[in-house]
Order: C-alpha cells, then sequence, then structure tokens
C-alpha cells in the first residue's frame, strides 16, 4: 500500500445529515510504508521486531528470494569448502560432521557460548577456527574473510526459520550481565548508548534509514552498504564509530558478550540468516 485515503464530509447544519464526502488521497511516509507490509507478522513476536519489519520492501524482496540473495554466493563457497580436504589430519568439516544440513540445525542458538576449556565465552567464529586448527591441522580464517563469513552463514542458515532461544544461565550469566551493562552504557562524543538508537528510537528515521530494534537474527547479514556479508562484529564497530567512540577488535570479549546479550533480546524471533539489510 502506497497511499492513504482521507474523507473530508460537509454536513446540513442543524440537523446533522452528511451531504458529501471528498476523498483526498495522499502517499504514505516511507515509514508508514513499511510498517503496512503484511510480511511483518511472520518476523515479529509480540513487541519484538527483526531488522527486516525496518526494510524497503525492495530489500525484503532480495532477502526472500534464495536466488536474488546475494550472500548465497558465499555460501556456495561455504558448501564446496565443507567437503574439501584441509590441513594436515587429512580431514574436512564432513569428515566429523557428514550433512552439514543434519549436523548444523539448531547450531545458531548455542554461540556465542561459555568454553569450559578457556574459561571464556566464544563466538561461532572462535569455535570454526578451533575445529580447523586442532581436528584438521589447517590455518585459521580471518574473522571477515569471504570463508569464514560464508562458512558462519551455512552454519546458522539450517536454523534459518526456528526461533531465537541462546542459553544465558549458568557459567554465561556473567558474561551476558556485562554485554547487558555494555548495551546499556554511554560512551563516546555523542555519550549515546546502543539503547538510544535502538530502544528509545527504533522506528524514527535516521538520515535515509530507519532505525530497527537492533536485533541481530539474520547475521552474518549481506548489506547494502557494503556490497557483501558481514560480522555482527563488524556491526558494532560501524556502530562504535559513528557515536565517536573507540571500537574494539572483532572477537573481544567485549564485543562478544555484546552479542550475547542481543541474541537473548531477539529471543522468539526466527533465524533469517543470511538477512539482507540496508
Amino acid at each position: 500500500m502506497k497511499y492513504r485515503t482521507l474523507y473530508i464530509c460537509t454536513a446540513l447544519l442543524g440537523f446533522g445529515l452528511v451531504v458529501s464526502c471528498t476523498p483526498i488521497v495522499e502517499e504514505m511516509t516511507e515509514v508508514e510504508k513499511r510498517a503496512a507490509d503484511p510480511r511483518n507478522k511472520t518476523h515479529m513476536v509480540g513487541d519484538k521486531a527483526s531488522g527486516y519489519v525496518y526494510m524497503t520492501s525492495q530489500t525484503r524482496d532480495m532477502q526472500d528470494d534464495d536466488i536474488a540473495n546475494p550472500a548465497f554466493t558465499w555460501i556456495d563457497l561455504a558448501e564446496e569448502k565443507w567437503s574439501k580436504v584441509e590441513g594436515k589430519a587429512g580431514k574436512s568439516c564432513a569428515s566429523c560432521h557428514q550433512d552439514v544440513n543434519k549436523a548444523m540445525k539448531g547450531v545458531a542458538n548455542k554461540y556465542p557460548q561459555y568454553d569450559p576449556e578457556s574459561k571464556k565465552l566464544i563466538a561461532l567464529q572462535v569455535k570454526i577456527n578451533r575445529e580447523r586448527t586442532k581436528r584438521m591441522g589447517a590455518k585459521p580464517w580471518k574473522w571477515e574473510s569471504d570463508q569464514m563469513l560464508g562458512m558462519a552463514a551455512l552454519v546458522k542458515l539450517q536454523s534459518r526459520g526456528m526461533p531465537v532461544n541462546v542459553k544465558i544461565d549458568g557459567p554465561a550469566k556473567p558474561f551476558f550481565e556485562k554485554g547487558k551493562e555494555f548495551y546499556n552504557q554511554r560512551r563516546g562524543l555523542l555519550d549515546m548508548a546502543c539503547a538510544n538508537c535502538h530502544v528509545d528510537n527504533a522506528g524514527n528515521m535516521a538520515r535515509s534509514n530507519v532505525l530497527s530494534q537492533g536485533m541481530i537474527n539474520g547475521f552474518p547479514v549481506y548489506r547494502l552498504k557494503w556490497q557483501k556479508p558481514g560480522s555482527v562484529h563488524r556491526r558494532f564497530i560501524g556502530c562504535n564509530k559513528q557515536v565517536r567512540a573507540t571500537p574494539y577488535k572483532r572477537g573481544s570479549e567485549e564485543y562478544t558478550n555484546l552479542e550475547l546479550f542481543l541474541m537473548w533480546r531477539a529471543s522468539g524471533l526466527n533465524w533469517e540468516t543470511p538477512a539482507v539489510r540496508n
């Protein structure tokens, strides 16, 4: 729906009878058009809304079509890597896990997770590199490399349509609390917290974009601005720079804690990996 119709009616004074109504057609605002999209209902749970709800119709169409979704170029690459033997051990991912469609189903809900070995919270990328170095004897991938982005997206793709339900109790709880604190802490020259945009102003325009609730149930996402997929830690870096704060490194304790908290915020929303965003 691109237009809304208002009616101005004239009445016969003293009798309360409507004589005529004149339709006035007004073009809906961008925010109103996005809010009226019937596809929203499948991307919302209660008052939680996926970033999909805040995207343009063209961006939503791109995400909904696996052929048109450009992120699948990287996933195709990862599918080849899944069965490719690498490293001194002469193994591939498939050597241990067999069929990716079955073995990786639901894995997206497990990360970030507490790691007893390092006694730290680790993201999926850390787990992938550990498997490569320890089990395969292969070289680790850089966090934002095409190989890592593709493999992380391939793994999370197997949970698409499943509700986000990450664990935040037990040994993960202290890390969750740190992530929550980070989310609400003001920082940078603009003295802004994550919540100032994604809670206080969700749905409002920021330049040409509509601010979302900051749900991360589609990462790694293909971002039109980047013209390639990107990790949620890359997005954290961009947000920190926008408020004129010094960013942390990808895979840092601060960003991994924040990722866990944001996963919890998205609880109940369906996985959309690989999502497409503006």
